[in-house]
């Protein structure tokens, strides 16, 4: 993402959002104007996508990651926890793993007594199916992720039979309420403003060349953006290369870009 400089036929020359977007093979772009002189609603999108950028943990299934400080789980906000259980194993491994599992209404964790940074910290969102299975270490907790988050197949051993039975029906409640109002971990508040855009149109605009003096280098997300010479997401007869100015080694730059290019991706003051 980032702001150009356009010419648009309802509102002459003027600051445009511009968001390069890449998925199946596919690019997409889109420009969007405001019909309102004041542009600063383009700022608290880029807020919010750094908010997001910042809040994978809300979505994302994570191993061995820094979730556990000093034995006790970094707790997020707008997280609440219902239940911590010790003396759970984790049977992903021939002999098992002694730890702690806490249950909350963003995901479940579990971490060794032994060793905090041997963890799993499993989102709802990440969650295909819990049930409960016989195993050879006896009946133990199966939750299954998606591919999204995976594909891996988790279990756990918690005794007596009884509580493992309430901790399945606990998960399968709780997983089904997150289901339906989910928690993505991006907050954020806007300040009172009592403009209200007109009614929707569609502006037919001209982009005009960016030069030093632009807002955001646009040529950072072109070259991300840019699936020419790759393969399998690894470029084609790139070699990496020691860089003197940034002091480590990268790959060969494409044609038509320098490192000041990539690297000045906000303006000089």
């Amino acid at each position: 993402m980032n702001t150009k400089t356009v010419v648009s036929k309802l509102r002459g020359t003027t600051q445009a959002l511009h968001i390069l977007g890449v998925g199946s093979n596919s690019r997409f772009e889109f420009i969007f104007t405001n019909l309102l002189a004041n542009t600063k609603h383009f700022a608290s999108v880029f807020d919010i996508y750094r908010l997001y950028q910042g809040s994978t943990v809300y979505r994302e299934l994570k191993l061995r990651s820094s979730v556990v400080t000093a034995g006790q789980l970094q707790v997020l906000p707008q997280e609440q926890l219902f239940n911590t259980i010790s003396g759970v194993w984790n049977l992903s491994s021939d002999q098992g793993n002694l730890g702690i599992l806490v249950v909350s209404n963003v995901r479940l964790v579990w971490y060794a007594e032994m060793n905090n940074s041997f963890n799993i910290s499993l989102p709802y969102m990440q969650i295909a199916s819990v049930r409960i299975r016989e195993s050879k270490y006896g009946p133990a907790l199966v939750i299954q992720t998606l591919d999204t988050g995976g594909s891996y197949v988790l279990g756990f051993r918690i005794d007596p039979p009884d509580r493992l039975g309430e901790v399945y029906k606990e998960l399968l409640s709780l997983h089904s309420v997150y289901t339906e109002t989910p928690i993505f971990g991006v907050f954020y508040e806007t300040p009172a403003d009592k403009e209200r855009p007109p009614s929707q149109t569609f502006d037919d605009i001209e982009e005009l060349e960016q030069g030093a003096g632009g807002e955001i280098n646009s040529k950072f997300t072109a070259y991300l953006a840019d699936g020419t010479g790759q393969e399998g997401g690894t470029a084609r007869g790139r070699h990496p290369f020691y860089c003197k100015e940034l002091g480590f080694a990268m790959e060969s730059l494409k044609e038509g870009y320098t490192v000041k290019d990539l690297w000045d991706v906000l303006p000089s003051q």
